[in-house]
């Protein structure tokens, strides 16, 4: 395993490749939907948003730099590999580095989760250790998370539910289980770019050793399980209207559903890695606008009722 270093991005073009900001959707969507389903309790504060947004954040980005070490210490990674950080098999970046960058985030991370356990509870730092383990171990550790069919459904509740039900708790300080049913879409939705990545690196995770889910049950079937996923989020939406879970004006979010569309379109047509990307970056974006316009939706009922 060697490193090349290409000149022709700027160092910070390098270092915010790194983050892989496609996926960052995944830890700053469910903290707008946990805090909008606050304010039908009349409850926001502004200091706890951004601290939940900013840890959720690091802590994404951090498990993507686990993932980019991981991968290039297992031999996963080479300069053509697509959808990674790049930074180590590109651009030189010693893996320590890497390393060290995101235990750093992982430490203003937990700063971050003191100061809102100072002013909520300290059962939300348990949670939030708990939380950053599995981050650590979706590509880190003996038995990596991310080698196994089970990625999806750790991500899905970690990055979904949990963060959901945190951002909620920090800011009316109670849990009710509609939480858990409003979480649902959400969580499937992180879970599916999970999907359309190992799907986009079956054929290269296959040789590597990988078992994931999408390995298993082959191409077809998991962009089968995909749209079948996107349309069970779609019609949860639609339902949890009339079980008075919530508001009509949720259904903006179905604004997604060509954004879900053009994703199984194109991992249909496509067969190598580069071709299937737009299909990744198409599911990653649908879970962006969906996430965005279910909140945008819970507000607005939450400033009409004021």
């Amino acid at each position: 395993m060697t490193s090349h270093t290409d000149t022709t991005k700027t160092p910070w073009k390098v270092w915010w490749h790194l983050t892989r900001p496609h996926t960052l959707t995944a830890g700053f969507v469910p903290v707008f939907i946990g805090t909008a389903y606050a304010l039908k309790d009349k409850q926001f504060n502004w200091l706890l948003f951004l601290a939940m947004m900013i840890a959720a954040l690091l802590i994404q980005m951090a498990t993507n730099m686990f993932n980019e070490y991981y991968d290039y210490k297992r031999g996963l990674d080479t300069a053509e590999s697509v959808g990674i950080g790049g930074t180590i098999v590109r651009h030189g970046v010693q893996p320590a580095t890497i390393m060290k960058i995101a235990l750093t985030l992982y430490g203003i991370a937990l700063l971050l989760g003191i100061y809102i356990c100072a002013n909520t509870s300290w059962w939300i730092l348990v949670i939030g250790l708990i939380s950053m383990l599995f981050g650590y171990l979706y590509t880190g550790g003996p038995f990596p998370i991310a080698y196994s069919p089970f990625g999806e459904i750790v991500a899905g509740t970690f990055m979904g539910y949990v963060i959901i039900a945190i951002s909620y708790f920090v800011q009316a300080q109670q849990l009710t289980i509609d939480i858990l049913f409003i979480s649902i879409a959400p969580s499937i939705l992180i879970g599916n770019i999970l999907t359309a990545n190992n799907i986009r690196d079956l054929d290269n995770d296959k040789k590597a050793g990988r078992k994931t889910l999408s390995i298993l049950i082959g191409k077809k079937l998991s962009i089968h399980m995909l749209a079948i996923l996107f349309f069970i989020v779609y019609a949860w939406l639609v339902i949890m209207p009339f079980l008075n879970i919530t508001p009509f004006a949720t259904w903006l979010a179905l604004l997604a559903v060509p954004k879900s569309i053009e994703a199984i379109q194109s991992f249909h047509k496509g067969t190598s890695p580069i071709e299937m990307m737009p299909a990744m970056i198409a599911t990653a974006k649908t879970n962006t606008i969906f996430g965005l316009l279910f909140a945008i939706g819970l507000t607005i009922d939450a400033l009409i009722k004021f």
